[in-house]
């Protein structure tokens, strides 16, 4: 974790759009009639982590930044729950929820390091 050249470089950013991009791929099958439901809040909740993200780095202060990085595992605990809840529903199958979780739960980890970092170097 070095100095980054801008937010695209960042790990943390690079594997929170990964994870959108899987959560609009996956969506795709969700029944029509969710689209401005869980459809659409799940899809909003996967990319607020890299936008949170995003407009951290983009913060001079301390705590501007890392509350923007807290947003963003806020958004990733969303994602989370409501790839359960879809799973219940029937909207997702259990492995394409198991592999997103993989998904979420290495970027929760690096997020929470980003996090110690912060803190570390405020």
């Amino acid at each position: 974790m070095g100095i980054e050249k801008d937010f695209t470089s960042l790990e943390i950013y690079r594997l929170a759009q990964d994870l959108a991009v899987e959560i609009y791929r996956v969506t795709i099958g969700f029944p029509k009639e969710e689209i401005y439901g869980i459809t659409s809040q799940l899809r909003r909740a996967s990319v607020s982590i890299a936008i949170n993200i995003a407009e951290g780095y983009g913060r001079f202060h301390f705590k501007d930044r890392t509350l923007f990085i807290y947003n963003a595992r806020g958004s990733l605990l969303e994602t989370k729950s409501l790839l359960f809840i879809s799973r219940e529903l029937g909207f997702i199958d259990t492995k394409k929820v198991e592999l997103a979780i993989k998904k979420i739960n290495k970027l929760g980890i690096k997020i929470n390091n980003f996090i110690n970092f912060l803190k570390a170097n405020k």
